[in-house]
């Protein structure tokens, strides 16, 4: 059972967002190469932040949530994240809410103030320990709401009255109408789908505290268990080396960079760092991402083109060649990346030797004949590609599709206008031969501008585009 934070949907998917949900999908995949996996990620469709936004907007709370997650889900299919195996959303699952709420009210561990129900965190004893934290050495604040209705300056709300702009958030209940605090909702959802003890809770590194501590200290005042036995938390998205925000004017949604990059480079680009690390984007980074992934994708097709035709290229074990014992040390490799903590970045790193060798042998081949050593380890290599990539999910067993996506996308981005970069060539070369360096030296810093790499040898300048371009 896994079970991962999904979005608060209020606005467009962001870089966090993605993040999140490309690291625990491969995750997902490859416990899914041992195991049977359920696995649940909700949507929050009931919160401040929707209530506000449907304000500015002059919307119904619930009906905007429905626009956000259309368009969630759109973007993380465009990334190549499989659809979870169950997506709650808190409207759907009141009664359930309301049913724990009772419950920690009748032994002790909430209390009712003026149609607010809290959480008593004096009463449950391990409070903190996900965290770290001391309830002596907090301080209300960081989204835990201060009010004198509360016993304890830590105390979280687990079921708010209505307000006036609630609209279609709100719900009858023993305490009046209202709705439910945001983390009595994950408890409520995740015990109802997976019980009250299950095997991962994932989610970002954010949310460890309070979310997570809260959920820890609902659930198991509940049953008195586990709530889950393993945490992991993805690391931060930062842009520029600054943390993302919109005050910073660095914001960056996911449908914004997939309008100028093909889902699977953003894809790519996160799994080449360890899950639980922070990652910097940057435009250089994605475009060698996209490099690197070009690659990858017309290695595939190659393979595919050679193989196409020979009988048994797709079916059934791969014949023994003399490079069979590698390709099963690229697959142990693989297995151990990942074992060792989901580390994708070393499982991609086992991965490309793999095309490493496939290049290697098409080159050879195409030059001096196919031999069936060649075809086979051909086979046996493009065996080994498509059994690693059910895990990561790069080519969807469509590398071509991928190929022409970062194709277009490079178009989309705008095309270099070739006639534009020979005359400013030639622009350069009259005035070197004029001896106008001054001017020779601007046409060339306009050249490089353009992402456009000047090569002078023997009198004669030859140009290519910079990687990425």
């Amino acid at each position: 059972g896994v079970y991962v934070c999904g979005p608060t949907v209020y606005d467009m998917a962001h870089l966090g967002h993605a993040r999140s949900c490309v690291s625990f999908d491969v995750i997902v995949r490859y416990l899914r190469r041992r195991w049977d996996v359920t696995y649940v990620r909700n949507y929050t469709d009931v919160d401040d932040k929707i209530i506000a936004r449907a304000a500015e907007r002059g919307a119904e709370p619930l009906a905007l949530s429905r626009q956000f997650i259309a368009e969630f889900e759109r973007d993380m299919a465009e990334l190549g994240n499989a659809e979870p195996d169950i997506a709650p959303r808190v409207s759907d699952n009141i009664p359930e809410i309301i049913s724990l709420v009772r419950g920690l009210m009748s032994t002790g561990h909430a209390y009712a103030a003026s149609g607010d129900v809290y959480f008593a965190v004096e009463s449950f004893a391990d409070y903190g320990k996900l965290s770290g934290r001391r309830i002596d050495e907090m301080e209300a604040g960081a989204r835990v709401a201060i009010s004198e209705k509360k016993r304890h300056p830590m105390d979280f709300a687990l079921w708010k009255a209505a307000g006036a702009g609630d609209g279609d958030a709100s719900w009858e209940s023993p305490w009046g109408r209202g709705r439910p605090g945001w983390h009595i909702e994950c408890s409520a959802m995740s015990g109802k789908y997976l019980g009250e003890t299950f095997d991962i809770h994932g989610g970002g590194k954010d949310l460890i505290f309070p979310h997570h501590e809260n959920e820890i200290a609902q659930s198991e005042a509940t049953s008195g268990g586990t709530y889950a036995r393993y945490w992991l938390h993805n690391g931060f998205v930062n842009v520029d080396n600054e943390k993302m925000s919109k005050s910073l004017g660095n914001f960056r949604t996911v449908r914004e960079l997939c309008e100028a990059f093909s889902g699977k480079v953003l894809r790519y680009y996160f799994l080449t760092t360890h899950y639980r690390s922070p990652i910097n984007y940057t435009p250089e980074g994605l475009r060698d991402a996209e490099d690197r992934l070009k690659y990858l994708c017309e290695t595939v097709c190659r393979l595919r083109s050679v193989l196409v035709d020979e009988p048994g290229s797709s079916r059934g074990d791969p014949q023994e060649t003399a490079h069979s014992s590698q390709l099963r040390e690229f697959v142990s490799r693989f297995e151990a990346a990942m074992d060792d903590d989901f580390n994708t970045a070393k499982a991609i790193a086992s991965l490309s030797d793999a095309f490493k060798l496939a290049n290697v042998v098409l080159d050879r081949s195409e030059d001096n004949g196919f031999s069936s050593e060649d075809l086979g380890t051909l086979r046996g290599i493009a065996a080994v590609i498509s059994n690693l990539d059910d895990t990561l999910g790069l080519f969807d067993r469509d590398a071509n599709a991928v190929l022409q996506c970062i194709r277009s996308s490079r178009e989309q981005r705008g095309a270099i206008d070739t006639a534009t970069i020979e005359r400013l060539v030639a622009d350069r070369n009259a005035a070197r031969a004029a001896r106008d360096f001054s001017r020779a030296d601007a046409l060339r810093d306009e050249l490089q501008q353009l992402g456009v790499v000047l090569k002078d040898k023997g009198g004669e300048t030859t140009w290519e585009l910079q990687a990425g371009v």
